[in-house]
């Protein structure tokens, strides 16, 4: 994986970061043509649409108004956007916040990996704990 400035944004490395995807995706055996992928409104134009369809993969990104008071008609067809499969990205996203309360996991202390995995299946035991007891809220 290529080492990147920080000041970079994300939208900028997605196709990088996309063919490392399917790389890794061929390598296990995942068929992901044809899948959506689901992205926030900040990947919201018309190059990343392309380098996902290029991908074989369906975009499910919501239209970025762009600071307008008022919505611009749209020409053409539509934009896919499923809000249903939308919401369970938001799911993750909220896990993965979850996971940031672990200061272990945030900074990785360990120089194995097997006892960063550790602690990321205690985070996850301690997270599940917590949310089916009742005291996520």
């Amino acid at each position: 994986m290529d080492c990147v400035a920080v000041n970079r944004n994300d939208c900028i490395l997605l196709s990088n970061s996309l063919r490392y995807f399917k790389q890794v995706a061929r390598e296990v055996g995942l068929n992901v043509a044809g899948s959506e992928f689901n992205l926030d409104s900040g990947f919201d134009s018309k190059g990343n649409r392309k380098i996902i369809w290029n991908a074989n993969c369906i975009p499910n990104i919501p239209e970025n108004p762009r600071n307008r008071n008022k919505t611009k008609p749209r020409r053409g067809r539509p934009r896919y956007y499923n809000l249903k499969s939308y919401r369970k990205r938001f799911a993750i996203e909220r896990t993965f916040a979850w996971e940031d309360c672990y200061r272990s996991l945030v900074i990785r202390y360990d120089r194995k990996s097997a006892n960063y995995m550790g602690r990321k299946l205690l985070a996850y035991t301690l997270i599940n704990l917590r949310y089916f007891s009742g005291k996520s809220q």
